[in-house]
């Protein structure tokens, strides 16, 4: 039995996001697993800085795609986002906030929690 997934700060991982519908498996958590080259672990809520950044790294998270089920993003948007992604826009100064309880664990081996907890959803 696979042991229950857990956050940043310690406890269960929570849901993301359902609408629009989130996660390398789409099932609104941001976990990884086999296949997931970007680990896509660490929810995001959406804002216009982030996503024009993205956009210009070559990663257009505003245009739907409904060959793929992508509806297109927009500010106020939660998404599990890759963690490189995450800190390279840090690095930027446009990182988008981060719902702590629906960060997978895993996004400490990118990120500080000290940069995640300073860019928290309160």
């Amino acid at each position: 039995m696979p042991r229950e997934a857990l956050n940043v700060l310690g406890t269960p991982l929570i849901t993301c996001s359902i609408e629009p519908l989130t996660g390398w498996f789409r099932d609104g958590c941001c976990r990884t697993g086999k296949g997931d080259a970007g680990v896509h672990v660490v929810c995001a809520r959406m804002n216009e800085s982030f996503l024009e950044f993205s956009k210009r790294r070559g990663n257009d998270l505003t245009t739907p795609r409904p060959e793929y089920g992508f509806p297109g993003l927009k500010a106020g948007d939660r998404w599990c986002l890759c963690a490189a992604r995450w800190q390279e826009a840090l690095h930027a100064g446009c990182a988008p906030e981060v719902v702590l309880e629906a960060t997978h664990e895993s996004a400490l081996e990118f990120a500080d929690m000290a940069d995640l907890k300073r860019h928290a959803v309160l």
